[in-house]
């Protein structure tokens, strides 16, 4: 089997290529020994393609760079296919030129050559194809063109037995530059100096001084609506009115003529806590659609680069909003990708913020209290609370910049994508992949939390009995004192933070468990408005599951992952303190 390496700068449209010619066939997991993402696929079963970490040369060492080295000096790889953005080609072809040193086949994807050409820029292509000793297939990704062409190009294996050379060997940046401007000249022109590109125009409004930050905020606000007033949460309500009235007396009439224990786990301990998380499914998927179009547009970037001046006030660089982004959807991925910024300090201090913004497991917890507590202000109080959490980021930023990380600050350079239309078959993909993961949460740990807690709840050393004389309530009442000053005292939401600590989700889960029937009906007989918040802030704040304090360990050591515990701990009892006892003072 041919094996291709696929590489190239980031935001030129590697992904979009990778997933085009892999369709649903990838596999995803990390290097070994490296926390980079490693991605497979295959087309016709026949090729192999290894997507490679999107770089911009081999010369800094980073992660991802050593991946790819190694990768490539191993001969795992038969033929390289660099794709480059068209419309940039000076500064693409720095990383092609280091590719050639590998004396492999390449093949250069020149994608978005419709931005090419509506730019005035005319590309001789054959010429490229000769100064390089490369073949150059011209693409547009977007739209598949050029695609069947480059499938049968691989398919057929002609590439292989294309010369290679090990000529391009240079002293420094501005020997290759030089040598890159030489070809250019004989084979790039332009048709017009005076065209501003849509980017151009769109930067105008969307960067302008007055402008970004009420553009930033609209669609913020825009994306919230979407999730939790226009699509995602009505969608989770009526998903949630199959399960409870319809799926679950019809399970009761089903199973009555059972035993009551295995009743009782059936409805009560698997779907009450599987279900309870399940049914947020949409929420998630609403969020994630959102997000995943703002990445795939190149506004994301931009993002990055209006937060700068903000980020800068904690001793951060714009570069990590991306984590910070990132850990929207989880902390795992949030603090893995910390490892691209710069200097140690940014890396560790990024790290440490991270866990602070809200992943998408603490949102069904949100949408259950606020459509309980606060049904006619539920997209008001769930966004409340994703503020609440980046200013806690900015403020500890703010105290751990002048006390555990007082260095030199890291300039800020990031590249400013073109504006596209979202592909539609990646933001579906990636939206996709964003609920499996959930799915595959609910279906694993959540799966098996419920039927430990379902257990621990009916079970005490002497056998079956009620839910107050359980183990589970023993274990509660331990705990259940460093909550009572926060306004929810009572063994059940003790119980179920602890349980959040294998996964966020598991706190609704239990909660499922415990209560049993209808839990928003539950909650308002446990919880006051003012305390239900103040739950919200401890769970938005706390510390996080299992598998984010794993991915601290393995990335900074043991006594950063033990300080991250810690300090998350002690600051979300803190704030949830605060917000309890001035809600009980105001209200």
């Amino acid at each position: 089997m041919i094996t291709a390496a696929l590489l190239g700068n980031p935001n030129v449209g590697k992904t979009s290529l990778f997933n085009i010619l892999t369709g649903s066939n990838q596999y995803v997991g990390n290097w070994a020994g490296v926390t980079v993402e490693k991605k497979e696929g295959f087309l016709d079963n026949s090729l192999k393609i290894v997507d490679l970490p999107g770089i911009y040369a081999m010369d800094t060492f980073s992660n991802e760079e050593k991946v790819s080295r190694e990768f490539l000096l191993n001969g795992d790889a038969d033929v390289i296919i660099n794709i480059v953005d068209a419309s940039n080609l000076d500064r693409n072809l720095y990383l092609t030129t280091q590719l050639k040193s590998f004396n492999k086949p390449i093949i250069l994807v020149l994608n978005m050559v419709d931005v090419a050409d509506s730019k005035g820029i005319n590309i001789d292509y054959s010429t490229l194809s000769k100064e390089l000793n490369v073949t150059v297939i011209p693409i547009v990704a977007s739209k598949g063109i050029g695609i069947d062409h480059l499938k049968k190009m691989l398919l057929d294996g002609h590439f292989l037995s294309q010369l290679t050379d090990n000529d391009f060997q240079f002293q420094d940046e501005k020997e290759t530059y030089a040598f890159i401007n030489g070809i250019l000249s004989k084979c790039f022109t332009m048709t017009s100096n005076n065209y501003v590109s849509p980017t151009d125009k769109i930067d105008k409004i969307v960067l302008n001084k007055f402008l970004a930050y009420p553009i930033f905020f609209a669609i913020l606000i825009l994306i919230f609506k979407f999730t939790f007033s226009w699509v995602g949460q009505p969608l989770s309500d009526e998903l949630d009115t199959i399960l409870n009235s319809n799926l679950v007396p019809f399970l009761e009439n089903v199973l009555s003529s059972t035993s009551p224990w295995f009743k009782s786990l059936l409805v009560g301990g698997i779907l009450g806590g599987v279900g309870s998380v399940v049914i947020f499914l949409p929420v998630i998927m609403a969020l994630f659609l959102g997000i995943s179009i703002l990445e795939d547009s190149g506004y994301m970037a931009r993002a990055a680069f209006i937060m700068d001046k903000l980020m800068r006030k904690m001793g951060l660089s714009g570069k990590a909003f991306i984590p910070l982004v990132m850990s929207f959807g989880c902390s795992v991925p949030g603090i893995m990708s910390a490892r691209t910024l710069e200097s140690e300090k940014d890396r560790k201090l990024t790290a440490l913020l991270v866990p602070l913004m809200s992943c998408n497991a603490r949102l069904p917890i949100y949408a259950v209290f606020a459509s309980a507590f606060f049904p006619a202000k539920q997209t008001g109080i769930i966004m409340s609370l994703y503020l609440l959490g980046i200013i806690i980021s900015f403020i500890i930023g703010l105290l751990f910049k002048n006390t555990l990380f007082k260095k030199e600050e890291e300039p800020f350079i990031i590249e400013l994508p073109e504006y596209k239309l979202p592909e539609f078959r990646n933001v579906i993909l990636h939206t996709w992949d964003k609920g499996k993961g959930f799915l595959k949460k609910a279906g694993t740990i959540i799966f098996s939390m419920s039927i430990l807690i379902w257990f621990l709840s009916n079970f005490n050393i002497y056998g079956m009995t009620d839910i107050n004389n359980s183990i589970l309530s023993y274990i509660g009442k331990c705990i259940s004192i460093i909550f009572k000053p926060l306004g929810f005292g009572d063994w059940q939401s003790s119980v179920s933070l602890l349980t959040g600590l294998m996964a966020k989700e598991a706190v609704i889960g239990t909660m499922g468990v415990i209560y049993g029937g209808d839990l928003k009906l539950s909650l308002l007989h446990h919880f006051t408005p003012i305390s239900a918040y103040a739950f919200l802030v401890f769970v938005l704040l706390y510390t996080p599951c299992i598998s984010a304090v794993g991915a601290m360990k393995k990335e900074y050591g043991k006594n950063m992952a033990i300080f991250s515990v810690v300090y998350q701990f002690s600051l979300a009892w803190l704030v949830s303190f605060i917000v309890f006892r001035l809600g009980s003072l105001i209200f």
